[in-house]
């Protein structure tokens, strides 16, 4: 098993001089190679992968004399991360890799060289035993340290330990619970509960804009100017920092109270577009919630399902199954056309959500392996994740990236 761990680091003045260049050193490589791999592909139609971006080193450093002070193997892992978010890109799972900006947060990755001392400190390769705060206890090996630092001028270093613990067994045996996410309530259980959405973005809404206003009227390159943006990614913080706290209470309690979670498998990105709810969309945090329950669920050994995004679920009666014709969204409660119950909208899809899966797990469609399993079944698409997935390579397209693991 693999296990993260992030922590809180102290560097002095001295070590903070160091990480600023190393952070430098690494964005101002990522962004020189971004615009190499473009160069080549209009020139030739072949891209760079990461053995072409690392032969390039040796000269970047006879070059620019400033490079040898990062450590070797920090701009390697740039080479790594670049190749990759191109992979991600021709795969459709991300965006188009973008050049990196100074004011926004800053990264750097140590694939090895990396100790924890006396418990309080972590070695790093050219910058020193920094002092940190550990929390928990590492469990495994350490496999590569990522080193980041906020907008807020905070320091955070996480730990990829390996451990030799085995991944617990799955079993979809008993209480299944429906999760149904939204605006109003951020979540609706199967059993009645809801949970309120805390709206954390809207209640920040007026003291972001003040601090934003005042980081307007400042100079551009002043130190007035350097202090209000500060001010501006701290209460972004707090924000954030606000809305990952309930997240991670309430998928907690999800996951320590039931054997098995369904939840519908959201196009959130594509809800996105829609800029009348874009901003409430994201304040709620879909996605995030539902990761959260997707690593929590295989780490406690339980079920995670996730139904059909196209299932019918709002607009389906769940006691004789019929089906209306339509259901806006301004309509929060109806009643059935044939057995004439009541539903409300929220409650009524929460529901459903556990009884699809109950159809999927009956029909065989749904089994416990080792290491997960992603299936498909005519007619409904859906991915159930039982245990950690153990994730192979990408395909390349031609042309593009060979040789790049």
């Amino acid at each position: 098993m693999l296990i993260a761990t992030k922590i809180r680091i102290y560097p002095t003045v001295a070590q903070a001089e160091k990480l600023a260049k190393a952070f430098g050193c690494a964005r101002w490589y990522w962004n020189n190679s971004l615009a190499e791999t473009q160069k080549v592909y209009q020139e030739t139609g072949k891209g760079l992968g990461q053995f072409q971006l690392n032969a390039r080193l040796p000269q970047l450093k006879s070059e620019i004399a400033w490079l040898v002070e990062t450590h070797s193997q920090v701009l390697q892992s740039v080479s790594l991360h670049l190749s990759r978010a191109f992979v991600n890109f021709f795969e459709r799972r991300a965006s188009y890799p973008r050049f990196k900006h100074k004011h926004h947060q800053q990264s750097i990755q140590y694939p090895q060289g990396v100790k924890v001392v006396d418990g309080c400190k972590v070695f790093l390769p050219k910058i020193g035993h920094v002092k940190a705060v550990l929390h928990r206890e590492l469990q495994g090996k350490i496999k590569t340290v990522t080193v980041s630092k906020t907008p807020s001028g905070k320091y955070f270093a996480s730990l990829l330990c390996e451990s030799d613990a085995v991944a617990p067994s799955v079993s979809l045996n008993g209480k299944i619970l429906g999760v149904d996410v939204g605006l109003t309530d951020l979540a609706v259980t199967s059993d009645g509960s809801k949970f309120a959405n805390q709206k954390h973005i809207i209640k920040a809404q007026r003291n972001l804009a003040r601090k934003q206003r005042k980081l307007s009227r400042k100079v551009k390159g002043s130190n007035s100017r350097n202090k209000a943006r500060m001010l501006v990614a701290k209460a972004h913080e707090r924000v954030a920092n606000a809305r990952k706290d309930y997240l991670h209470k309430l998928s907690t309690r999800m996951v320590n109270e039931n054997q098995v979670i369904a939840v519908e498998d959201l196009h959130v990105k594509g809800m996105m577009k829609n800029h009348n709810l874009s901003k409430a969309i994201g304040d709620a945090s879909w996605g995030i919630f539902t990761s959260m329950l997707k690593y929590k669920t295989a780490k406690s050994g339980k079920g995670y399902i996730e139904v059909n995004r196209f299932f019918a679920s709002s607009k389906t009666c769940s006691c004789c199954l019929h089906q209306q014709a339509s259901m806006p969204l301004n309509i929060r409660s109806w009643i059935c056309d044939q057995c004439g119950t009541s539903h409300d909208r929220d409650v009524n899809a929460a529901i459903n959500i556990p009884n699809e899966a109950q159809r999927m797990i009956a029909a065989g469609i749904v089994a416990t392996a080792n290491g997960g399993a992603v299936s498909q079944a005519k007619g409904r698409k859906f991915s159930v994740l039982l245990a950690p997935l153990k994730l192979e390579a990408p395909s390349f397209r031609a042309g593009w990236f060979t040789n790049t693991y």
